[in-house]
Parts: C-alpha cells; sequence; structure tokens
C-alpha cells in the first residue's frame, strides 16, 4: 500500500498574510507540519500543494516534494480540501503514480506529533475506516449554548437543558484541525470527510490549535512553550 501526505498551502491567506510561512518557534509554520510528516515515517512521499513559488521553495528546503503547482481552479478561496486532494491524486496519477491511501495535513499544525499521525492510521487499519481525524471535546456542553440577537437580547438554544446537570449531557467535539487520513476513494469522488465510514479518536485541547486569527497564534505559541517546558 503506498500512501502520500498532501500539506496544503495556498499563498492567499487573508486573515494572517503569509501564514504558512511565517516564523513559529524558529521554522517557518509549515516546516512543524512536514517534520511531523517526515518523522513518522508512515509516508512514501510528503508533498507540499500550492500555488506560490516562495512556499514550494520553503517546502523543498524543509524536505517535502513539490512536483506541480496548484491550478487556478484550486487556488482560490472557493477550493475546498477535496478539491485540492482530488486535484494532487488526478496529477499523481497522470504521471503513473498510484497511492492508495493519503493524509491531508494541514500548514499550520506545529503542535502535531508523528505519533498522533500514527494513531490515526493504526485506527484506519484496524477498523476500515474511509477516513480518520482527531477531535477535542467542547469544554463547555454545547446543549446549553446560548443565542443573542443584534439587541443583545439572549435566550437557551436548548431551553430544555435549562436545569440539566453538566454531567449528564452527552460530550460533544469538534475537528482538531490537523489531519485527515482518507482513502483513495475518497479523493476521486470528493467524499464528503465527516460522512461515510469516517472514525476518530479524542486529543487534548494543549494538543492542537486551529490559526485563523492573531489570537489563535498566540495561543498555539503558549501551547507549544508549555509542551517544551514540560519535557
Amino acid at each position: 500500500m503506498k500512501t502520500l501526505a498532501v500539506i496544503p498551502a495556498r499563498g492567499g491567506s487573508k486573515r494572517l498574510p503569509g501564514k504558512n510561512i511565517r516564523d513559529f518557534a524558529g521554522k517557518p509554520m509549515l516546516a512543524w507540519s512536514v517534520e511531523a510528516a517526515l518523522e513518522s515515517g508512515l509516508f512514501d512521499t510528503v508533498m507540499v500543494s500550492t500555488d506560490s513559488e516562495e512556499i514550494a521553495d520553503v517546502a523543498r528546503a524543509w524536505g517535502a516534494s513539490v512536483p506541480f503547482l496548484r491550478s487556478a481552479r484550486t487556488a482560490d478561496d472557493h477550493a475546498i480540501i477535496l478539491d485540492v486532494m482530488a486535484e494532487v491524486v488526478e496529477r499523481y496519477e497522470a504521471g503513473g503514480q498510484r497511492f492508495d491511501r493519503l493524509c491531508c495535513i494541514l500548514a499550520t499544525a506545529p503542535l502535531l506529533r508523528p505519533s498522533t499521525l500514527k494513531r490515526a492510521a493504526e485506527l484506519m487499519d484496524a477498523e476500515s475506516f474511509d477516513t480518520v481525524f482527531p477531535v477535542v471535546a467542547f469544554d463547555y456542553p454545547i446543549q446549553r449554548a446560548l443565542r443573542r440577537d443584534a439587541m443583545g437580547r439572549t435566550e437557551m438554544r436548548q431551553p430544555e437543558h435549562y436545569a440539566s446537570r453538566s454531567q449528564d449531557l452527552e460530550p460533544a467535539f469538534h475537528d482538531a484541525a490537523q489531519f485527515y487520513w482518507m482513502t483513495r476513494e475518497v479523493c476521486v469522488t470528493r467524499q464528503p470527510i465527516f460522512a461515510g465510514r469516517a472514525g476518530s479518536f479524542v486529543i487534548d485541547a494543549m494538543d492542537a490549535q486551529d490559526i485563523d486569527t492573531p489570537t489563535d497564534w498566540r495561543l498555539a505559541e503558549l501551547k507549544m512553550q508549555l509542551a517544551r517546558s514540560a519535557q
């Protein structure tokens, strides 16, 4: 079975310009994802999918392959991950290379550990899932979420849980925004990642941070510092 790691790194981030190659704890941001993929030993090839020559140069400097640049179709704001993954599969197969399993690793996942990638691969093997990804538990019951209007008027979204104890409510989880293992078929058919036979496992909130805003960036830095101090 041949496996491919794909790290999408578009050059046009608007909320945090240049975030994919901006310095994070002494390395370009995407270097952390490249290194985690390489150190895991799981992949036949680790590649970066980008529309930017500058990002491509950084990726190659840190050990990733960039065999081609993205098309205009997958380089705009509206392209989704599966569009990018499908294009990667098509381009490789047009050149005679076929991968049975792929892992989309986000370029902004500096807290990702190689062991987490391995844990996901083992779960995919054990349960024959179509996709596998890490999740994080919400730190407050979503059943007690509130709704506010423009004037500040507030009400419960689920008022039937007004008197429910937190410990009696079903836990809820969100995507950890680190990576998504998937079969080739998921890519070529563009099957939604959270549909079909989707599997997940829980990681600690300290081991993940979605990075879309300056506050997110600072939180990721703090988590990194705490992780290093605990070693």
